[in-house]
């Protein structure tokens, strides 16, 4: 019976520290995920300030309706404006979107309608669970 009793310890030990370690390494991996996308968003918003000046939101708009810019580009700043979240960018973001989303978007070849229904919906309120760990960190000035 006390041996019995020992195996289950063992095993209770061994998972508590298996879900430790996968618990561990999840956060490790989301905080790093979650700095990335906020080092990318500002690197996309500093980009779009030098050439078109305004805050990140403002320049990022520009970039978007400058059709001189390839849709690789354009895409790029829907992204940044859908993790930035803010309202300001919604109706520009709505008047690209047609709600038709093909199965497969050339990133190169068109306004992504994916990236734009993802986008409408972080800049409508929707929840960005990695925003926290880098938006106060983008620095506008």
């Amino acid at each position: 019976m006390k041996e019995k009793k020992m195996k289950i310890k063992n095993i209770k030990e061994k998972l508590f520290y298996t879900v430790a370690i996968g618990a561990s390494i999840f956060l490790l991996f989301f905080f790093i995920g979650s700095v990335w996308i906020g080092f990318e968003a500002k690197s996309l918003c500093q980009n779009a300030r030098w050439q078109y000046g305004g805050d990140c939101v403002e320049a990022l708009i520009a970039q978007l309706d400058d059709e001189h810019q390839g849709f690789r580009t354009r895409n790029h700043a829907i992204w940044a404006l859908g993790q930035l979240g803010d309202s300001r960018a919604l109706p520009v973001l709505k008047s690209y979107y047609t709600g038709n989303i093909p199965d497969r978007e050339p990133l190169d070849g068109m306004i992504s309608q994916y990236e734009l229904k993802k986008a409408v919906n972080l800049t409508s309120g929707g929840a960005n669970i990695t925003a926290f760990l880098w938006r106060g960190f983008l620095n506008e000035k």
